[in-house]
């Protein structure tokens, strides 16, 4: 599957779930003075999640283009050492902005994988934050994933935060596993 189509259905599959599809932002941020690129798909949504925006729309989805070479997030030391790390790269996401939360995160995160993009649920890992109980129960209890695929990571792989704005969330990963890993 091509990157267009990968782009096409994630996007359609969040329009048909009540998500306003939004265009990204410009790569180069210009009312944002903290970042020099967008580096994820949030950044256009800072205000919202920080109390001093509302949107029309609860849900959003977008196909945020990004540049990640320096802060936080720096993957240009990675470029050329990893398959994984790009300067540039699309970052897609769906967005709750207080109308949905882990459990509707996590059913559609499952449904647009195995369905939308075919892949064998058997062939599937999750990554969550280690002390996010709830989503282990999510992932396990309801949707079935074995809970020997059902991996506990730290702050760095999951979990998401603007620290200067004390906002701080944690975040899940679906996954395939390749037989070297």
């Amino acid at each position: 599957m091509r990157v267009a189509e990968i782009r096409s259905r994630f996007l359609e599959f969040f329009r048909d779930n009540g998500h306003e599809v939004v265009a990204s932002s410009p790569v180069v941020p210009d009312d944002d003075p903290t970042l020099l690129f967008a580096n994820a798909g949030m950044n256009q949504f800072k205000g919202v999640f920080t109390g001093r925006e509302t949107r029309e729309n609860s849900r959003a989805c977008s196909s945020q283009k990004c540049i990640r070479a320096g802060g936080k997030h720096n993957d240009l030391e990675n470029v050329g050492y990893t398959a994984r790390h790009l300067t540039f790269f699309e970052m897609l996401g769906n967005f709750s902005f207080g109308d949905y939360f882990k459990q509707d995160a996590c059913n559609w995160a499952w449904q647009l994988v195995t369905e939308g993009y075919g892949i064998d649920p058997d062939r599937l890992w999750v990554s969550i934050y280690q002390h996010d109980d709830e989503a282990r129960e999510i992932w396990s209890d309801q949707i079935g994933v074995a809970p020997a695929r059902i991996v506990g990571l730290g702050e760095k792989d999951n979990f998401w935060s603007i620290r200067h704005r004390n906002f701080v969330v944690p975040c899940f990963k679906p996954f395939t596993k390749s037989s070297s890993a």
